[in-house]
C-alpha cells in the first residue's frame, strides 16, 4: 500500500513518508527519554558538532533507531533479571543495575566468556538450549544486541559513506519475533519456562515485556521500509509459522 501510494504521487510522497517515519522515531525517542532519568543510555554528545555535517537525515534516523532499540534491550535485560534472579547469580554477585551497566558500557566487543563468546542468533538459541547451564538472560540480550549491530553493518553511528541493507534490518525484526515466541513458549523437561516474562493471573496482568519487544520490532520494520524506499531496494518478505520458524540471515 505504501509503495503504491509513493508510485502514484512521486517524490513528494516519498519525502513525506520519510519525514513521517523520522518524526515517528524521534517522537518515540523523546517519549522514552522523558520517562527515564539520566541513568539511561547516554545521549549522543555530538549533536551540534562538526561530525553532524557528515550525516544525512537517514543517517540520523538510523542513529535514533539503533539507540532506541539498544535502550529497549537494556530495559528488558533489567526486567528479565528481576524476574529471573537465578540467572544473574550465574554471572555476578553484583546487583542488576551494575550488571546491565557493565554489559552495555564496558569495552568487551560483545565477546563474553560467561556465554562462551556467543553472538547473534547463536547466542539467542543458546539461551533456550536444555543443556545450557550459563546465564540465559545474558545470552539472550547479547544475542539480540549483536544481531542488531550486525544488521546495521556492524555500526551504531552512521555517516554518508555507510550502507545498510534494508533486507538485513527486516530479517532482524523477524528474528526478534522468533526470539519472543521462544521466550514465551520454550520449556524445560519439567514444563517450566526457561525465562519468566509477562505475568498473567487473576491478581496481576503485566504485559510490559510484550510491549517493549513490540517497540523494537515496530521500529525495525519502519526503518527497513523507509530505507527500502530510499534505496529502491525491494524487501523480500518472509512468512513463517513461529513455532517452526528458522532464524533468517542478517
Amino acid at each position: 500500500m505504501i509503495r503504491a501510494y509513493i508510485r502514484e504521487n512521486g517524490k513528494n510522497a516519498y519525502h513525506l513518508f520519510a519525514l513521517s517515519a523520522s518524526a515517528a522515531l524521534l517522537a518515540a525517542c523523546a517519549t522514552t527519554e522523558s520517562a527515564k532519568n539520566s541513568k539511561s543510555i547516554p545521549q549522543q554528545d555530538d549533536r551540534s558538532s562538526f561530525r553532524q555535517f557528515g550525516k544525512s537525515d537517514f543517517d540520523r534516523l538510523a542513529d535514533v533507531e539503533i539507540r532506541e532499540n539498544t535502550q529497549s534491550l537494556r530495559m528488558l535485560m533489567t526486567k528479565l533479571y528481576k524476574r529471573n534472579p537465578r540467572e544473574l547469580r550465574k554471572s555476578t554477585p553484583d546487583n542488576v543495575e551494575e550488571m546491565v551497566k557493565s554489559v552495555f558500557e564496558n569495552r568487551h566487543d560483545w565477546r563474553l566468556k560467561e556465554i562462551n563468546d556467543a553472538q547473534g542468533t547463536d547466542a539467542i538459541q543458546q539461551a533456550f538450549r536444555s543443556d545450557y547451564q550459563g546465564d540465559r538472560v545474558l545470552s539472550l540480550i547479547v544475542g539480540m544486541q549483536t544481531m542488531l549491530i550486525k544488521a546495521h553493518g556492524g555500526k551504531s553511528d552512521f555517516y554518508f559513506t555507510d550502507t545498510i541493507d534494508p533486507q538485513n534490518v527486516y530479517n532482524t525484526a523477524r528474528n526478534v519475533e522468533i526470539a519472543v515466541w521462544k521466550l514465551s513458549n520454550t520449556r524445560d523437561d519439567k514444563g517450566q519456562l526457561y525465562l519468566l516474562t509477562n505475568e498473567l493471573n487473576d491478581n496481576e496482568r503485566n504485559l510490559s515485556f510484550e510491549r517493549e519487544f513490540g517497540k523494537i520490532i515496530g521500529s525495525l520494520d519502519l526503518y527497513a521500509i523507509t530505507l527500502s524506499e530510499k534505496s529502491q531496494r525491494t524487501i523480500t518478505r518472509v512468512v513463517q509459522t513461529l513455532a517452526t520458524a528458522l532464524f533468517l540471515p542478517f
